[in-house]
């Protein structure tokens, strides 16, 4: 098990998504530049980058500009659909963390044993803390568990909860994270769809850290371009409820730049 919330700077860590957007490796890297320059003069505590609009070598390029710039904010890797990659590209790219939609329940019961013994494998090579899903957005359930007995299998399989309602952009309730919460306990929970300056502060109320994607971006939908005005609203609230909680953990990255 990896501590994933000490590779963060702050208490209650929001990450932003770049989602790998371009017609070519050299666009998707270019675009990323001006947005990871939007999140970390923001404030921002991690950066996530996704093969959602772009392919691997997109994400590679990225992830290539991430390990040159050396920042002060750690990044990791989401290569969708392709588990044992996110793990390659993590260790290729010196990747912090690592986000993988569902760790449990998405194949049939009969498959559970196979998909624990993969996670246990592959996590043990790989340095990288895993984030990963349980329920979540646009993943299917096969599972012939309780929500609380896929819960208690997930933890053994990642090192942090990601927990979504049903699809991008949608706000997570309340209640479902307080559901996840009350099963975990102290275990890391991040809340990964649908968080903005109205919920932020309801939600790591309840949730650990927070992924972000939609509502950073100028569209306010995962479309657009990320927008430094939209993250600095969120990290406001969030440097609010740091100094209400824990002054002495309240130092932002601009801060410390």
């Amino acid at each position: 098990m990896i501590d994933i919330l000490s590779i963060f700077a702050n208490t209650k860590p929001v990450v932003g998504v770049i989602h790998s957007r371009g017609d070519s490796p050299e666009d998707a890297a270019a675009l990323a530049e001006k947005e990871i320059k939007a999140y970390y003069e923001n404030g921002l505590d991690g950066i996530l980058v996704e093969t959602y609009f772009g392919n691997y070598h997109n994400a590679a390029a990225i992830l290539e500009l991430l390990r040159r710039k050396k920042l002060p904010v750690p990044y990791g890797i989401n290569c969708l659909n392709i588990d044992a990659m996110t793990f390659e590209m993590a260790n290729d790219y010196g990747c912090a963390f690592m986000q993988i939609d569902s760790v449990v329940g998405h194949v049939k019961p009969r498959d559970e044993a196979s998909l624990g013994e993969f996670f246990r494998r592959f996590r043990a090579r790989t340095g990288a803390a895993l984030m990963g899903g349980v329920r979540f957005k646009y993943q299917p359930v096969l599972s012939e568990n309780t929500l609380e007995e896929d819960l208690h299998i997930a933890m053994d399989r990642c090192d942090c909860i990601c927990v979504t309602q049903d699809a991008t952009g949608q706000e997570t309730s309340p209640e479902r994270i307080r559901t996840f919460k009350d099963v975990i306990g102290a275990f890391p929970l991040f809340v990964c769809a649908g968080v903005t300056p109205d919920n932020v502060t309801e939600q790591l109320g309840i949730a650990d850290g927070a992924v972000v994607g939609s509502y950073f971006k100028d569209n306010y939908r995962d479309t657009g371009i990320v927008c430094g005005g939209h993250v600095k609203e969120i990290m406001d609230r969030v440097r609010m409820l740091r100094q209400a909680a824990q002054p002495q953990y309240s130092r932002t990255v601009s801060e410390r730049l």
